[in-house]
């Protein structure tokens, strides 16, 4: 229940104190999980001390046993192990301390361990932080490489060594963390999000050598494995040896069975990469030289061709066929022509056969009235009556003197 208090009518310091004890005494007892960080038994002593911490994050709390309780599992417990302890908590007043006090300790074995990640796994996938779409593709050659490991660990020597014999020019930044204990989770997440706000870093490597299933605990770690999830920079997992699969292997983009197998993924070899640019060039020098060749094959193929080689040929060949039409042009128009000629000539003699010019040459004569009429009829004319008479060379006047007969003979 709260305390009315005021500036003027304070709480002593003991009397908080012993307010607190009193509301932790009502606390029933609980069972708490965490690694041990600290032991003490000292010879003797009927109480054991101990320190539980969350392998998550930097909380610990203390422990006391008394020593039946821990000698129970003295042979399988030391620093480093993980516990389950059945305790209720308990409030030093003196000191102002809060600690618990066990009656019995259980320690997690590795089969529960494991089945636990198991459970872990599934409900980290089921919210999709595995999904291989989820996976970023590695840069060809990373400039900066970012790397998490243990202070002069083997896996560090293994990356970098492996790495700049690959790709001299290589440059790291490497962040030095404990990859065990305690302080494995926070000081690794912590490494990670350094590295992932560098913006020069093209790919982050955590990597640590071979260890038992209680050492890869930390890598298995939840808050670890969304600290990755959520990296923007391709992140590789590096940890143990073949057949160790911890949850940072899923979570990551890449899995590299050791350290040294993720400087070969990472890092390109130079003297492949040499390789691989003088065999491209070679297939390019091929390539250009059998399409010159080709081309120069289609160019012989076209300059053997007749019109490449005597290009006035075919003109020739036109020009003859075209004095060829003009001759048969020639003549064909020529027998028209011709033809036409005779047939004028001919109807020209026929014009002048029956021309009345014609008639008056052979001594005939044509009468005509004043008026232009011709005369047929002698009964047209009347005695005396002046007509003009037209001959072949000419014409002239005359007279009707008498009466004609009608009948007389023209």
């Amino acid at each position: 229940m709260a305390v009315n208090t005021t500036p003027e009518s304070p709480l002593p310091v003991g009397e908080v104190s012993r307010l607190i004890g009193g509301w932790i005494d009502r606390l029933g007892a609980v069972w708490v999980e965490g690694q041990i960080t600290q032991l003490s038994r000292r010879p003797g002593a009927g109480v054991v001390f101990l320190t539980l911490r969350d392998p998550s994050y930097d909380i610990s709390i203390s422990v006391t046993a008394y020593r039946q309780v821990f000698d129970a599992v003295a042979d399988v417990v030391s620093e480093g192990a993980r516990v389950v302890v059945l305790a209720k908590p308990e409030w030093y007043a003196p000191r102002g301390q809060l600690s618990l006090r066990a009656t019995e300790i259980k320690p997690v074995g590795v089969g529960e361990l494991l089945a636990r990640l198991e459970m872990l796994k599934k409900s980290l996938a089921a919210e999709g932080l595995f999904a291989p779409e989820r996976k970023k593709a590695l840069p060809f050659l990373p400039q900066l490489i970012g790397l998490v490991c243990g202070r002069a660990s083997a896996a560090e020597r293994d990356v970098l060594e492996n790495a700049r014999h690959r790709w001299p020019a290589v440059r790291f930044e490497v962040r030095n963390v404990a990859v065990q204990g305690v302080h494995a989770v926070p000081q690794v997440v912590q490494a990670v999000k350094e590295l992932d706000d560098i913006d020069d870093v093209d790919v982050i490597i955590v990597a640590r050598g071979g260890g038992s299933v209680e050492d890869l605990l930390p890598f298995s770690d939840e808050q670890l494995v969304r600290a990755v999830a959520s990296c923007r920079t391709p992140v590789v997992s590096a940890i143990g040896h073949e057949p160790d699969n911890p949850l940072l292997d899923h979570v990551a983009d890449l899995r590299a069975s050791t350290p040294t197998d993720a400087a070969k993924k990472v890092v390109p070899d130079v003297g492949e990469e040499y390789e691989r640019v003088r065999m491209l060039r070679d297939r390019a020098r091929r390539s250009v030289q059998g399409l010159v060749e080709r081309e120069e094959r289609g160019l012989a193929h076209a300059l053997a061709r007749p019109s490449i080689q005597d290009p006035h040929r075919m003109i020739d060949e036109r020009a003859d066929h075209v004095a060829a039409l003009i001759d048969r042009g020639r003549r064909t128009l020529g027998h028209l022509l011709d033809r036409a000629e005779s047939e004028l000539t001919h109807t020209h003699a026929r014009v002048v056969a029956l021309s009345p010019a014609a008639t008056l040459k052979r001594g005939y004569a044509v009468l005509q009235r004043a008026d232009g009429h011709v005369v047929r009829d002698p009964g047209e004319v009347s005695a005396d009556e002046a007509l003009r008479a037209r001959v072949a060379e000419g014409e002239f006047s005359v007279r009707v003197d008498a009466e004609v007969d009608s009948r007389a003979d023209a």
